[in-house]
């Protein structure tokens, strides 16, 4: 049994340099897990104050101010339980299937978020997922199906395998790097080669353990490629392929080439890079900021060697509604 936690709470003082961000947008940036919704519905019933001060979601944020945060925490249940959450199927068979993932849905349960993930909404919708995963103090909840994930603001395709067989096999192309994976995301700024390989090792921050960076002598080797797709005025629409799979390995890399994901609370891509002292242009990137709450990066592309038919299959996705507006607003731009 699981001990009670009623509450989690948080002190964040706005540092300076910030720019002003309405206050259940800065929030949902900066809380793992957080939805702009449920920050709102926490201002609203009071457990978000600013400066001692009770405000509205609109209200913007400046550097000095300091906002409390306080989550109540309902009691981790003994299981997952199904949920009615629509899921956009792109394939299904009887040993696996692929789930176009909207952002703001996270992959598995897990500390303070126990529903409606991605598992929540599987167990729903199917009667057979495989339990290959281990359940261990950093994954208490079991994530039938997990094969693979993708951040919680990344939208995109993933694979669920529906038994213990196919989840091993699926896992061993993951582990051997053979898995076809494409993304497309805009990146603050023009490249300077249409093509290009990134080859930077990262490792786990020593200063923010939820985060990663780049380092020289150590961590993880990552190799990511990129292909300039079109160019904004400030921003450049990227397709990028990956040969290692590590955790926000394309954030971290675009991000350590001075190139962050546009919209990326994270990795600094929120931070105004381009026409910061021009008002005008200011305002414009503020416009496109709010279009664009969260990174603009989409797994678009899937390809495996089927377990069973041993066939290799491709899967490809279109860009979600936010990404397309944000896009052609850039193309107007």
């Amino acid at each position: 049994m699981s001990k009670l936690i009623t509450e989690k709470k948080f002190t964040i003082v706005i540092p300076d340099g910030k720019r002003k961000e309405r206050l259940d947008l800065f929030l949902t940036n900066q809380l793992e897990n957080a939805t702009r919704t449920k920050i709102q519905k926490l201002i609203e019933a009071g457990y978000i104050t600013v400066n001692s001060k009770t405000e509205k979601p609109s209200y913007k944020v400046v550097p000095g101010n300091v906002v409390e945060v306080i989550i109540p925490i309902a009691p981790r249940p003994e299981e997952t339980e199904p949920e009615d959450i629509k899921l956009n199927i792109v394939f299904e068979d009887d040993y696996l299937l692929i789930v176009n993932k909207p952002a703001g849905m996270v992959a598995h349960p897990a500390y303070a978020n126990y529903t409606g993930t991605l598992v929540n909404a599987l167990l729903f919708h199917s009667q057979k997922l495989s339990n290959y995963n281990k359940t261990d103090e950093a994954h208490p909840f079991k994530r039938p199906g997990i094969v693979h994930r993708i951040d919680k603001d990344t939208s995109g395709l993933l694979v669920v395998a529906k038994d213990e067989w196919t989840h091993a096999k699926l896992a061993a192309q993951f582990a051997k790097h053979s898995i076809e994976r494409e993304y497309w995301a805009v990146a603050w700024g023009k490249f300077k080669n249409r093509k290009g390989e990134i080859d930077f090792n990262i490792a786990r921050s020593k200063s923010d353990r939820k985060k990663f960076t780049i380092v020289k002598d150590e961590g993880k080797t990552a190799f990511t490629y990129y292909e300039v797709l079109e160019e904004f005025e400030f921003a450049t629409l990227l397709k990028l392929n990956l040969r290692t799979g590590r955790t926000h390995q394309i954030r971290v890399h675009l991000s350590g080439t001075g190139h962050p994901i546009f919209g990326d609370p994270t990795y600094g891509g929120r931070e105004i890079v381009y026409g910061a002292s021009l008002p005008k242009m200011k305002s414009r990137i503020q416009n496109l900021l709010e279009i664009m709450p969260r990174q603009a990066l989409h797994a678009k592309t899937l390809g495996f060697i089927h377990p069973h038919t041993e066939k290799f299959i491709r899967f490809d996705s279109e860009l979600p509604d936010d990404m397309k507006e944000f896009l052609n607003k850039l193309r107007k731009e």
